[in-house]
């Protein structure tokens, strides 16, 4: 990077740092470090809950995965809105009227201490290991730049998260949330402007979705059905994405405590729904949009030709390796395959405006030809990576849309869109650090802890709680080198193994209110959590082909049904009388 763009950065972090520090005074205690006094309006909420889910994830990989699997990863969130409804109607008003701290405190109140203990390390553990893969997000950006080993850059981000997370509390993470994605949006928009004004004379933004729509990539809408038959190993299509998204979002934003946290911050009831409800409207487009980048970024290298591998740092020091002439023999050969692409990309898209239908047809194959041969000698390269240094991660997805921002946005932009994934790692971390904090604070310390504790004593061991989360997630980001084709995935992946059984437990607290005996509950959770694993384990494995997001739905209705069958049984066998005190 250039002076400036250091400059650039450097001032727009610390301006952020600064703010949220300023923004940061609050009463020392629980409700003003967690809850910030329950005092934010609705457009902090709305503001907020995007800033927890946007994460530098969003903005780093998901062009990638756009670039690599074309658009339809969007139709993972067509879910949302519907969730937003339900848990504005159902979820929303019991948490209010409690005034609960966190999500979990309601299981107590509703079945006993057991099951609301389990749910909330259920969240603990998979919104610790997500956050650990947050935290590597933006370490990727600088050791790729800076070359420095991604360990060192994991300590060095972490550091620098833990520190930004403890100095200010709920209040901090939400006002330094509304001004970062304002810059966020801005630079998204930017790069998206520089995407189009770099490509060649007389190739228009239309021209460039033309070019992603016949590689496939603008696929958003997908059924899911191969030769008549629905695949159920399809990650993502408008079926696993209703019913699968609705039920993982269900979850993640109605007993998720690191979204929870955010609207329980509202003045009232009406904030709270505002935020939420706004929140549906605005998620779909704006993934949509980020997506479109990555199909953008694909037609850009279409007209300007690619790179074999976006992980420069890693094919830098493959080619220190015994492997230097094979490598070099490959970047040839896809140098060569490549080049007629952009010519035959120019050339169609005159064709296209002259209405030669047989002429462009024929140009629509050489491309798909020259990308197919393309494809096959980039695999090659990353076996050849792969055998000149062992244990490395060959997956560059994460690297496309930076490796586009470093070699072609002038002086100063550079700096500000990595910034901007900075920024929203920043601020999805602090929140998800602030929710493990307050869980592990509400939900254990004070729930056992013996020893009485005055206001300032609590709001003190809640920093050290925080940051404690920070240094679990530090660690965690030292073995997320090698999680599935895109970070962004790994994450939601990773959340769907636990987030359908957590909202399995609340639908049993919310809909079946014959069933009153906590061990009930506490047990079917276990069982389902365990059925889950062991489908994701069969997938894995490839004796099953099941897409992850339909485990969000057989966590919930695994819940409700064994809750169902075990209530039954202990009812027939007089169960309910011998335990309906155990907690």
């Amino acid at each position: 990077m250039s002076q400036i763009d250091w400059i650039v950065l450097i001032v727009t972090l610390l301006g952020i740092i600064g703010y949220g520090l300023y923004r940061s005074r609050t009463t020392h205690n629980l409700d003003g470090y967690f809850l910030s006094n329950r005092s934010m309006h609705w457009g902090l909420i709305l503001l907020s809950i995007m800033g927890t889910q946007a994460s530098a994830i969003t903005f780093l990989t998901a062009p990638g995965q756009a670039y690599d699997d074309g658009m339809r990863f969007v139709q993972y969130y067509f879910g949302l809105p519907i969730a937003m409804i339900v848990i504005c109607i159902f979820f929303v008003p019991i948490f209010n009227k409690l005034k609960v701290y966190t999500a979990y405190e309601y299981l107590e109140n509703r079945f006993d201490n057991k099951t609301r203990s389990l749910t909330s390390f259920l969240f603990l553990l998979q919104r610790g290991l997500s956050t650990g893969i947050s935290v590597f997000a933006p370490s990727i950006i600088l050791s790729s730049l800076l070359d420095w080993n991604i360990y060192w850059t994991n300590l060095f981000m972490g550091g620098l998260l833990i520190i930004y997370t403890i100095s200010g509390g709920a209040r901090a993470v939400a006002y330094t949330q509304q001004l970062q994605l304002i810059i966020i949006f801005s630079g998204m928009f930017i790069a998206a402007y520089m995407l189009v004004k770099l490509l060649p004379t007389g190739v228009a933004f239309v021209d460039a979705l033309q070019s992603g729509g016949n590689a496939g990539k603008i696929n958003v809408i997908t059924t899911g059905f191969t030769n008549g038959k629905f695949n159920w190993g399809d990650q993502y299509n408008i079926f696993s994405g209703i019913i699968g998204g609705f039920f993982l979002a269900l979850s993640y934003f109605g007993t998720d405590q690191s979204q929870v946290g955010r609207y329980l911050t509202a003045k009232n009831l009406k904030e709270s729904r505002l935020g939420l409800i706004m929140n549906g409207f605005v998620k779909v487009p704006m993934q949509f949009l980020i997506l479109l980048i990555g199909v953008l970024v694909f037609a850009f290298y279409q007209f300007k030709g690619a790179p074999i591998f976006f992980n420069q740092s890693l094919a830098d020091r493959a080619h220190q390796t015994a492997y230097h002439d094979e490598l070099t023999q490959l970047e040839k050969k896809y140098a060569d395959e490549f080049s007629v692409i952009p010519g035959y990309q120019q050339e169609l898209t005159v064709q296209k405006k002259s209405g030669d239908a047989a002429a462009v047809k024929a140009l629509e194959q050489k491309i798909k030809d020259a990308n197919s041969a393309a494809g096959a000698t980039r695999k090659q390269y990353k076996d050849v990576i792969k055998k000149a240094i062992p244990g490395e991660d060959t997956k560059d997805t994460n690297y496309i849309f930076l490796r586009f921002v470093v070699d072609y946005l002038p002086a100063g932009l550079v700096g500000l869109l990595i910034a901007i994934i900075f920024l929203a790692s920043w601020g999805s971390i602090a929140a998800a650090l602030n929710s493990l904090a307050s869980s592990t604070m509400i939900d254990f310390h004070k729930r056992f802890s013996k020893k009485p504790a005055d206001s300032e004593y609590e709001y003190r061991l809640s920093k050290w709680y925080t940051f404690g989360w920070g240094v679990f997630c530090i660690v965690v980001a030292m073995f997320a080198y090698d999680l599935g084709n895109s970070l962004i995935e790994a994450v939601n992946v990773l959340g769907s193994l636990f987030y359908g059984v957590i909202l399995g437990v609340f639908l049993v607290a919310f809909l079946l209110k014959k069933i009153t005996n906590g061990t009930v509950v506490f047990i079917a959770a276990i069982v389902t959590e365990l059925l889950v694993l062991f489908i994701f384990f069969l997938t894995k494995a490839g004796h099953l082909k099941l897409g992850f997001l339909w485990l969000n739905p057989i966590g919930a209705l695994g819940v409700i049904l064994f809750s169902l069958l075990i209530n039954s049984f202990w009812k027939n066998r007089g169960g309910e009388h011998k335990l309906g005190g155990i907690s």
